[in-house]
């Protein structure tokens, strides 16, 4: 599947959807004042790159208990996952020591920081690991524990406890969903424990996440918002997001398109 990028009308039918919790063709269409056969074309592209899940009858959001296949996830946004990697790699000094977790935009930050020099990383992450290990000047450290077959992330207790040997400068992490009142959710217990392990012993938290993450469901609190200082973006919150995050304290940094 190729990259794919959402047009105006498809980000806000997949918004609506968000706001109703489930939609019928001819409801979209009346409300988008477009015929039904566009509305059908608009929901078999995001129902097919996992964005919406078809019912019976309409559609809905996909389940908060199942994340997307980790395929289809490396090819979705992927041009505005790549741009905020960028931003974030460029507040990553050399000689720095950082934690990197799971997640396709991660594996887009690690890519962004091979230019980098003298890096120290410790990864749950093998296609971080892999990855960075062609720079001759980084030292980078892999968890033990259980590895996924599915992404190559590596979780358990073993993992956690590697974390909880280090004292960190930045502390990357992804996210699944961030809720509207800044509660950030994922859909693996054991990936959230080693993140919130990530948290605990990094001075300052980097969340990569881009604006689809915004609302989407997920079954596993991770935390706050206001325990990541800096969150990574492709385009700025909505406004009740932003007074959260003011709240928090977290800064927003929005990379250019």
């Amino acid at each position: 599947m190729g990259d794919l990028v959402l047009n105006r009308r498809q980000e806000q039918l997949v918004a609506r959807v968000r706001e109703e919790g489930f939609a019928t063709v001819e409801d979209l269409a009346g409300h988008f004042e477009v015929t039904q056969q566009t509305i059908r074309r608009d929901l078999a592209t995001l129902c097919d790159a996992g964005f919406l899940r078809r019912y019976h009858g309409g559609v809905s959001l996909p389940s908060s208990v199942e994340n997307l296949a980790y395929a289809k996830r490396q090819h979705l946004l992927h041009e505005e996952k790549s741009r905020l990697a960028a931003l974030l790699a460029r507040h990553i000094p050399d000689d720095a020591s950082l934690f990197i977790n799971l997640g396709t935009t991660n594996e887009d930050v690690a890519r962004a920081l091979m230019n980098h020099k003298g890096l120290r990383v410790i990864t749950n992450n093998l296609n971080v690991a892999t990855m960075l290990s062609e720079n001759p000047s980084f030292e980078v450290i892999v968890a033990g524990g259980v590895v996924r077959g599915r992404d190559h992330g590596v979780t358990g207790q073993p993992a956690i406890e590697l974390v909880r040997q280090f004292k960190v400068d930045f502390g990357v992490i992804g996210i699944s969903g961030i809720d509207p009142d800044g509660t950030l959710f994922d859909f693996d217990l054991n990936e959230v424990r080693v993140a919130q392990a990530i948290v605990e012993h990094s001075r300052q938290v980097f969340l990569a996440a881009d604006h689809s993450k915004v609302g989407r469901n997920a079954l596993v609190r991770l935390g706050p918002i206001s325990l990541v200082q800096a969150w990574f973006t492709d385009r700025a919150p909505p406004p009740e997001l932003g007074t959260v995050l003011v709240e928090a304290g977290t800064q927003v940094h929005v990379a250019d398109a």
